[in-house]
C-alpha cells in the first residue's frame, strides 16, 4: 500500500503546499545526500531504504499516473484520445498498456523512475587564461549559460556565475568541475558544469610542457662576434643575455634553469626558460666584410 502524500511531504521534508519546483528541489537535495553510490558498505542498506523512500515520494508528488496518461493520450488511437481525461487515468491505471491494444508502446515510453536517477551530460565550457595568470595564479570570474526548468516544466535560458581560483602552474586541458550547476532536464538530476583551461597565445613566449620557449633572431655577425639582448620575464622581470666568449651557430640554444612555468602542487619548483636562435644571414658582403669573415675564419682552423 502506498503512503498518503501528507507522509510524502514528510518525507522530501517540505511543506504540503509546496509548489512543483519547490518539491524538485527537495528531491534533487535529498537524492544527492543518500545516493547509495556516496556511502560505504557499512550504511548503503541504509542509503538504499532513504533513496527508495525519496524516490517514490517525488514520483507520487508529480502525478506519477498523469503524466503517464499524457503520453498515452498523444501516442494511442483516436478513440482514446476522445475518452475522458478521468476514464484514461483511470484505465491506465487498471489495464496498463494492454488496454490501448497498440504492441510497442510500452517500449515507446522511458520509464520514469529510472530517468530521473540518471544525471543530464555534464555542460562543458573553456576558460581562456594568459600565460601570465598560468604563471601567477589569479581569480577569475566566469559567466555561462546554461538551461534551466522552470515552474511550467519548460526550458528557459539562464546566466550564472561561478568564481575560479587559477592555481599557478595550471596547464591547457586542466579541468574543473561543479556539481549540479550545468544545464537541467525534466527527469533527470542536474548535469555537472565542467570548464577546461585553455591558453592564449602569447606574444614572446610559448609553453612546452613546465618550459617557455624564446625564439629570437641574430644577425650572423653578432652571432659570430658577440650580441647582448633583454626581455621580460612574465612577471615582469628584465631579464639581459649577454653572449661574449660564445658563438651562436645554427641550432644552438641556451638554458636558464628555474625561469619557466611553475610547477603544479610542488611549491618552489618551476621548469625553463630556453632560448632558440634564428641566425639572419646578410643578403649581400662588401669586400671588406669578405675579407674581415675570411680572416676570422683562418683563426677558427
Amino acid at each position: 500500500m502506498r503512503n498518503s502524500k501528507e507522509v510524502y511531504y514528510k518525507i522530501l521534508n517540505i511543506p504540503t503546499d509546496s509548489s512543483t519546483q519547490e518539491i524538485r528541489n527537495a528531491y534533487k537535495s535529498l537524492v544527492k545526500k543518500w545516493h547509495p553510490d556516496k556511502h560505504p558498505p557499512s550504511s548503503k542498506s541504509e542509503a538504499e531504504s532513504h533513496f527508495k523512500a525519496i524516490t517514490e515520494a517525488y514520483e507520487a508528488l508529480n502525478d506519477l499516473q498523469e503524466n503517464r496518461a499524457t503520453l498515452f493520450q498523444e501516442m494511442v488511437t483516436g478513440e482514446m484520445r476522445s475518452r475522458p481525461k478521468s476514464d484514461r487515468i483511470l484505465g491506465s491505471r487498471k489495464e496498463g498498456i494492454r488496454s490501448t491494444g497498440n504492441v510497442g508502446i510500452q517500449n515507446a515510453i522511458p520509464s520514469f523512475s529510472k530517468s530521473i536517477l540518471r544525471k543530464a551530460p555534464p555542460t562543458e565550457r573553456k576558460l581562456e587564461c594568459t600565460l601570465e595568470e598560468l604563471s601567477t595564479g589569479c581569480k577569475k570570474e566566469f559567466k555561462y549559460t546554461r538551461d534551466t526548468v522552470a515552474k511550467n516544466g519548460l526550458i528557459e535560458k539562464k546566466e550564472e556565475t561561478v568564481k575560479i581560483k587559477v592555481k599557478p602552474g595550471w596547464k591547457k586541458g586542466t579541468k574543473i568541475t561543479y556539481e549540479g550547476l550545468g544545464d537541467e532536464r525534466r527527469g533527470y538530476l542536474p548535469a555537472d558544469l565542467v570548464i577546461y583551461i585553455s591558453e592564449k597565445k602569447h606574444s614572446v613566449f610559448k609553453r612546452s610542457g613546465n618550459d617557455l620557449v624564446l625564439k629570437t633572431e641574430v644577425p650572423l655577425v653578432c652571432a659570430l662576434t658577440g650580441w647582448t639582448f633583454s626581455f621580460r620575464l612574465l612577471n615582469g622581470e628584465k631579464m639581459s643575455c649577454m653572449f661574449n666568449d660564445e658563438i651562436i651557430y645554427p641550432g644552438y640554444e641556451k638554458v636558464f634553469k628555474g625561469y619557466g612555468m611553475p610547477l603544479a602542487g610542488e611549491k618552489g619548483k618551476r621548469g625553463d626558460l630556453r632560448i632558440k636562435f634564428l641566425i639572419v644571414f646578410p643578403k649581400k658582403l662588401t669586400d671588406e666584410q669578405r675579407l674581415g669573415l675570411v680572416e676570422i675564419l683562418n683563426q677558427c682552423k
